[in-house]
């Protein structure tokens, strides 16, 4: 019988490879070995079938049980996802397929916690909806990072399977629940014992086409930097089939961007404006990306500029590896991943805020939050123009909450430093830092700008409890021009906090207030007074209910 008429939801795993209905790629020793405890489901090829199908699925049934449980803790976020059970680690394969945002992740199933794909859906990049785990492991032993690309009438993921190489998956079904392994295994292998070493890395593809070509990265590193000490570098391959790949050479070219040891993880590389973007993850340095220009008749990308994501290193409690794609408007919608910094019982990290990257100029990232963040707001409190003086905190009564988004608008005029504090207890025992100092940057030697001021987002403060790593403050660069107003987008959600600046930067951090009552905020001006034009405070809903 053809799997396609399978369309009553039919369970399997190790125990079920005989059961009709069960569908095993590949059947190798190695797949057997490897194939996943988890249930697994097979689902019919309409929409409406399918809906029907998921109404009494028993993973997902599983995954409400577990909601229900975790956010029991105080210290899970409202509205920023967080896994339906257990921990996770990468998002993977971000992408827009038939009306829908898809996003899939790193999932650690408690029966069997190796790396699967789990898997979720929005309408809107904010309210998202599980759906039972995806890509499951075997002949791999886990899965993990990869990326998605929407290739006419399928979807296709290409992603690293552990010992054994690079995997292809493809799904053509409306909510992309059933996947198929090209090849049912390996399509870009690893060399097997006694066979020469390969000249490139097998680790995190990410996949687009050209040309009616296929094109793949996967990440790793070559020891040409400074003493032989290893250096980023992508890997280039190409495919007419998915099924055979042919290496190419070393895709970067001018990249002087990075510092010794990155790795360049999890890369995602696109089309932004007219030029070309590389996100990536440092094992060393955290959330990275390159600018530059695909040379399309080399098949080379020359990096003119790179920066952070992150500030300092991704742990504890900073921003981890990302998941992009093209948004279809020139720009580059990402979501990242968030260590954690206190241990937890039943989770630990959380996705960020989906974030929109768009091109101001040549190497200048425009940086703001994307989605539907509006519809979860509610109780609005406007605080109108003020002046703060000098030297003094100001605490706003009426602006209270743990899960908020705040927006203010301030003149620093002539202020060494603004300050923003929030997650605030009454006697300041608790609270988290946002701080803008004007010209504080790196000063730009021989070119006709003004130095930037610098944002800090510092959590050193955030708690007092004793589990809880602290970390050096995030510090980023953003450039105003002369006379320009600070505008800051605030996102503070129990444990996360994303400050987004003048629709140019964004620094973010893990942060778990121990006390109740640090729910408060405050202003402070030092030096001069400053104008605060306004400030507008909602509370925020829950994306679970």
């Amino acid at each position: 019988m053809e799997r396609r008429n399978f369309l009553k939801q039919s369970a399997f795993s190790a125990a079920a490879l005989a059961m009709p209905g069960g569908v095993v790629f590949g059947g190798g020793q190695e797949e057997i070995a490897n194939l996943s405890k988890v249930p697994r489901y097979r689902f019919a090829d309409t929409l409406a079938e399918q809906e029907k199908q998921l109404e009494d699925n028993p993973l997902l049934e599983r995954f409400r049980r577990s909601r229900e449980k975790l956010h029991k803790d105080p210290h899970v976020p409202l509205y920023h996802f967080v896994s339906p059970e257990n921990r996770l680690n990468d998002p993977n394969g971000l992408c827009f397929w038939q009306g829908l945002w898809h996003m899939f992740y790193q999932g650690y199933p408690p029966e069997d916690p190796r790396q699967h794909w789990g898997h979720v859906v929005s309408k809107d990049l904010i309210h998202w909806r599980d759906l039972p785990y995806a890509i499951y492991p075997g002949p791999e032993r886990a899965c993990f990072s990869g990326s998605a690309l929407v290739d006419g009438d399928r979807v296709i993921a290409m992603y690293h399977g552990t010992t054994v190489g690079s995997m292809v998956a493809v799904s053509s079904d409306p909510l992309l629940l059933n996947w198929e392994k090209v090849t049912g295994k390996a399509v870009i292998p690893h060399s097997k014992p006694g066979e020469p070493k390969l000249p490139y890395n097998i680790f995190d593809p990410c996949i687009w086409k050209k040309d009616g070509m296929y094109y793949a990265l996967t990440a790793g590193t070559l020891p040409n930097g400074p003493g032989g000490m290893p250096v980023r570098a992508e890997f280039l391959h190409r495919s007419k089939d998915l099924a055979k790949w042919e290496y190419m050479h070393p895709f970067l070219e001018n990249d002087r961007f990075g510092i010794i040891g990155d790795d360049g993880a999890c890369p995602y590389f696109w089309p932004i404006g007219d030029r070309h973007i590389m996100l990536h993850y440092s094992h060393t340095s955290g959330g990275k990306y390159l600018l530059g220009d695909y040379d399309k008749s080399r098949d080379k990308f020359v990096v003119t500029y790179g920066s952070d994501f992150n500030f300092g290193p991704s742990g504890p409690g900073g921003v981890h590896a990302p998941s992009a794609c093209p948004d279809g408007k020139g720009g580059v919608i990402v979501i990242f991943n968030m260590n954690p910094a206190k241990p937890t019982e039943g989770w630990n990290q959380i996705m960020s805020l989906p974030r929109r990257l768009t091109l101001i100029n040549k190497d200048e990232l425009g940086i703001e939050p994307a989605g539907d963040i509006e519809s979860l707001r509610k109780d609005h409190q406007h605080v109108g123009a003020m002046t703060l003086p000098a030297n003094e905190e100001v605490v706003l009564e009426k602006v209270r909450g743990s899960a908020m988004e705040l927006i203010a608008e301030i003149e620093p005029k002539g202020a060494s430093m603004v300050e923003i504090n929030v997650l605030r207890s009454p006697g300041a025992e608790e609270l988290t830092k946002i701080r803008f100092l004007p010209e504080r940057g790196y000063r730009p030697r021989g070119r006709n700008m003004p130095v930037p001021g610098v944002i800090s987002l510092d959590n050193t403060r955030s708690s007092i409890l004793t589990d809880v790593r602290s970390r050096a403050p995030e510090t980023a660069e953003v450039a105003l021009a002369k006379g320009e107003p600070l505008k800051l987008r605030v996102f503070l959600d129990k444990t996360i906090v994303e400050v987004f600046a003048n629709g140019k930067q964004c620094v973010a951090l893990r942060v778990y207030p121990g006390r109740a009552d640090s729910v408060g905020v405050s202003l402070r001006a030092q030096s001069r007074e400053v104008r605060l034009r306004s400030l507008d405070a909602w509370q925020m809903k829950s994306i679970y209910d």
